[in-house]
């Protein structure tokens, strides 16, 4: 078993010993990504929504602690909404969200496809 002393930043006669998987495990955090079938429901979605002239552009964001879907009716405006997944909420509140443009969460839950039925009834702006 291959071991490592010290990240180099520490004193020399360090008696300080480490793992080298778990070094490396702490340094190479992967993302968080959608796997293919939540993106591909995500985007069969995504798709329907630009027939019906609701949804312009996307953008999608791995970060350490959560994936996100952004959906723009421009793509120089704010997100008109997110879809995230946080697995850190997988046993608490759920592992899908849908948030709006304002921050406020719409639907929360455990099934991807449960979450995206929000989008069922059709959302847009009102006008005056």
């Amino acid at each position: 078993m291959a071991e490592f002393t010290g990240d180099g930043d520490e004193t020399k006669g360090s008696s300080k010993l480490v793992k080298l998987a778990e070094y490396r495990k702490e340094k190479l955090e992967l993302p968080v990504t959608f796997s293919r079938r939540e993106l591909d429901r995500i985007l069969n979605l995504y798709g329907f929504m630009v027939a019906a002239g609701e949804w312009r552009d996307y953008a999608i964001d791995h970060l350490p602690d959560q994936a996100l879907f952004s959906v723009y009716r421009r793509a120089s405006e704010a997100p008109m909404f997110q879809i995230v997944k946080c697995p850190k909420l997988a046993r608490k509140q759920g592992e899908y969200s849908v948030v709006n443009a304002a921050g406020l969460i719409l639907k929360r839950g455990q099934d991807l496809d449960r979450v995206l039925r929000i989008f069922d009834k059709k959302i847009g702006v009102v006008r005056a």
